[in-house]
């Protein structure tokens, strides 16, 4: 039994890929439904698992008894299982070779969310990226997406089976029994076909239905890792479940180098921000940590604008940000100003990183009412950024709800929102106190304040060293959002809308190729084409993340850049997969 696996798309910890059993290309995350002399497998299914004699063409895993009985590798060195149990973990790796990771005696384990968490996380990290994790007997539709978002990639049928011959139904939200439901919901193949009330419904006809969610779920799942949604999926799914909640909680509260490692720093997807999870976001606290750590306000600025995010992003195209920028840039001294954005879940977004992902993708419910949490992230973040970013004067636009809280943090603010922040009288009074304000101070040219904007997003995207060598001696050319590193006549980098990051040039990247920072290290003897893949990989920088701008390089020499399409970590473990998308070769 010849097996492979391979990652194609990541969302977080998740993986979308494939893994090939005997030359037959099976997607995952995937489920193993069983087939046995009492339960035939459902059509549709893509992987069976079977004590019997396969009639079918489908792929199987057939696990030896003295396999299940002993914990042990099989003499294939394809499977291993192992207890649920953390201390063990050591030990039943200490010589394993094998694809497929089993954990037995998994159900009292899930429901305890602290050590199921610490177990999966220990496994994963132990194992690495290429091999398989089967959670058998626990997955259902509404834990699919969280166990899946942990990084596990095989579930079974078990539960179906379980829950049919209980007369239970199962859903993405939940399960319920027959008896309870006065009708059927669903419109599932299986229940169209029966056409019966829901207690007249048998173990067939239930099993039936239930197999067919399962199966849409999966598929769901699978589509929300390509479209970069799955933890969207998540938030929502674990509504149905307190301990699927707690799950959730420990997780970020306490593996966030673990998520962070595996979340990408660009996303076409969108966050959707409706529940006290969303806040916990690995992409959230990675924004606000690189804004304390790494980001510096432009240097010219002696003036603090505070305004209130918008609808549309980013915040520049949308209507409400027109008005503020109108006002702003009519006045005679404009980048005198600093704007910055109140918001949640993400805290504070300075104008310069508003195209930069999480802030240039989110959407929150707007209710005018902020919970206690809501206050407690912003005005702690806003607090740590103004002791590291110095201004001369504050001028605060924003409702009064925002302007309750986080007045405290200043001494002498100029509130000028009057009524509403986009009213015509707080419009003009915006006006009055910026002019009034700006007018103190020398004038600051375009370029020098352009240069520093870049600057400013250079040092949120690679850090202090990179960003003196890349922004010396250069100019900003272009209108916003679309804008250039020139370097004397020759171009370094460029922003877009699209991807809120500098994209480097060759020449920008033989600029910064001797910082010993976002390096990839391939053979001598790799050709390089369009991409990098894995197996050309000799040694990578740890720090790289999914989106990282990488220079690569050939026995120690620039030969080109790109973008990473997975961590540094990975490009150095696995052995099939696309490393980096490269845009220029040497």
């Amino acid at each position: 039994m010849l097996m492979q696996f391979w990652a194609i798309k990541r969302d977080g910890p998740a993986r979308f890929g494939e893994f090939t059993i005997d030359d037959v290309e099976i997607k995952t995350p995937n489920i193993l439904f069983l087939n046995t002399k009492r339960f035939n497998s459902p059509k549709f299914a893509n992987i069976l698992i079977t004590n019997v004699k396969n009639k079918t063409k489908k792929p199987v895993l057939n696990f030896p008894e003295k396999l299940i009985l002993k914990r042990i590798e099989d003499e294939n060195n394809k499977f291993c299982i192992i207890d649920a149990n953390e201390n063990m973990i050591d030990s039943y790796l200490k010589k394993c070779s094998v694809k497929i990771i089993i954990i037995a005696n998994v159900l009292q384990l899930f429901n305890q969310p602290k050590n199921f968490v610490d177990f999966i996380i220990k496994l994963r990290k132990k194992i690495g990226y290429e091999k398989i994790i089967y959670l058998p007997s626990i997955g259902e539709p509404k834990n699919f997406s969280l166990l899946t978002y942990l990084s596990i990639d095989f579930f079974d049928s078990t539960q179906a089976i379980i829950a049919a011959r209980n007369n239970i139904l199962l859903f993405e939200n939940g399960s319920f029994n027959k008896n309870e439901l006065i009708e059927n919901p669903c419109i599932c193949p299986s229940c169209i076909k029966t056409n019966k009330k829901p207690y007249e419904m048998d173990f067939k006809d239930i099993l039936n239905h239930n197999e067919y969610i399962i199966n849409t779920e999966i598929k769901h799942i699978r589509n929300a890792i390509n479209q970069e949604n799955l933890r969207n999926l998540v938030e929502n799914r674990i509504k149905a479940d307190p301990n699927l909640t707690a799950i959730l909680r420990y997780l970020d509260r306490n593996y966030y180098e673990f998520l962070e490692k595996r979340t990408s720093i660009t996303s076409k997807g969108k966050i959707i921000a409706t529940s006290f999870e969303s806040l916990y976001r690995p992409e959230i606290k990675r924004f606000q940590e690189r804004l304390i750590k790494r980001y510096k306000k432009p240097e010219s600025t002696k003036i603090l604008l505070l305004l209130p995010c918008s609808a549309k992003k980013p915040y520049s195209f949308s209507k409400s940000h027109k008005f503020f920028r109108e006002k702003l840039l009519s006045t005679k001294n404009p980048y005198i100003v600093h704007e910055v954005i109140i918001t949640s879940p993400i805290g504070i977004v300075p104008r310069e990183l508003e195209l930069v992902y999480p802030a240039s993708s989110y959407d929150i419910p707007v209710t005018g009412f902020w919970d206690e949490i809501e206050k407690n992230l912003i005005t702690q973040l806003l607090s740590k950024y103004l002791s590291l970013n110095k201004y001369e004067k504050v001028i605060i636009h924003l409702p009064e709800e925002i302007i309750d809280f986080i007045k405290p943090l200043f001494k002498d603010p100029i509130i000028t929102c009057i009524d509403n922040p986009t009213s015509k009288k707080s419009l003009n009074n915006l006006s009055d106190i910026l002019n009034k304000t700006i007018n103190k101070y020398s004038i600051i040219k375009t370029q020098k304040r352009l240069k520093e904007n870049i600057k400013a997003l250079a040092l949120y995207q690679f850090g202090k060293k990179i960003t003196e060598k890349l922004i010396k001696d250069c100019e900003i050319k272009g209108k916003y959002p679309y804008q250039k590193i020139i370097y004397g006549k020759t171009q370094l980098g460029m922003i877009t809308k699209e991807r809120g990051l500098i994209s480097l040039t060759i020449n920008g990247a033989e600029k910064i190729s001797d910082s010993e920072k976002y390096w990839v290290e391939i053979y001598s003897d790799f050709i390089l084409k369009g991409s990098v893949f894995a197996p050309g990989v000799k040694d990578a920088d740890n720090e790289i993340r999914i989106g990282d701008e990488v220079v690569v390089t050939r026995n120690k020499k620039l030969c080109a850049v790109g973008v990473a399409q997975m961590n540094g970590e990975e490009m150095k473990e696995v052995k099939k997969g696309e490393a980096i998308k490269i845009r220029h070769i040497i």
